[in-house]
Parts: structure tokens; sequence; C-alpha cells
């Protein structure tokens, strides 16, 4: 596999599983050096030898480089799969759908704090779809945080 003809949807395509895992703990170190035996103790595999697998995996996929010490670093960062949905803040991977979920939180405390105590037809509709959407956003939010 040559790392530049590779797209992502043929890098899609073999990150899955612990190697899938392994790129998510060299996305959070983004920037810091890390061996061999610092995955396989972070990850809880059973031997460096598997973790030595998979970091050769996205060495071959293009997406980690290797020192001449042994030690890989983050070079590429892709959006495969559920990592479409997530933003990154520094260290963090961030579902997007928690910005709208805040978002819409708030607007709805405030409409119900300014507008609410008048129970009009057209408050209780307004406040039905605030709860809503919210419901719905914070339920895509906690999915997609427990599939990452």
């Amino acid at each position: 596999m040559s790392e530049s003809s590779l797209s992502e949807e043929e890098i899609e395509s073999h990150l899955r599983g612990k190697t899938l895992l392994v790129y998510l703990f060299m996305l959070r170190s983004q920037g810091s050096l890390v061996g061999v035996r610092e995955v396989q103790k972070a990850l809880g595999f059973s031997s460096p030898s598997v973790a030595a697998h998979h970091l050769e995996k996205l060495r071959s996929l293009g997406l980690v480089e290797k020192t001449p010490r042994g030690e890989y670093f983050l070079s590429r960062e892709v959006k495969v799969g559920v990592l479409r949905f997530f933003i990154r803040l520094g260290r963090f991977m961030i579902p997007r759908f928690l910005f709208y979920s805040i978002w819409f939180t708030t607007m709805l405390i405030f409409y119900s704090i300014l507008y609410g105590h008048s129970l009009s037809i057209h408050n209780i509709v307004a406040i039905m779809f605030g709860v809503l959407s919210c419901a719905i956003f914070w339920l895509e939010t906690i999915r997609l945080w427990r599939e990452k």
C-alpha cells in the first residue's frame, strides 16, 4: 500500500477494530512521540507485538511515522467513519452535535424564562418543539460519544 495513493475511502476500509483504537489513541497523543509499550498498556493489548502490528499498519496507511528510536507520531489526520462527526479541541475529540445541543438547550431555557409563564397555545407549541429538538440533539450527541 503506497501512502500517497490511498484515498480516504481506502484508508477507511483498513481503519477498523483495534487499528482504529490505536489511531484514536494517536489522535489524543498528537504532537507527542508514542512507544509500542505505551500503546499496549493504554489500550490493554495482550502483548507489545499486537500494538506494533497496528502501529505498522497505520504507518503503511501513511497516518503515522516512525522515528529512528522506534517511536511513532501522527503525521496525517483523516476524518473517517464516526470521526466525521467530531471536532478536535486540543487533545479532546468532541461531537459536533454537542454545540447544537448546548445552543438549543440554552435557547429553550431563555425562552421559558422570558415567555413560558403565559400558557398560550403559541408558547406551548414553541416549548414542545424546543424540548423535542433538545432531546434529539442530546440523544445524537450521547450516541456519537458512545460510538467513539
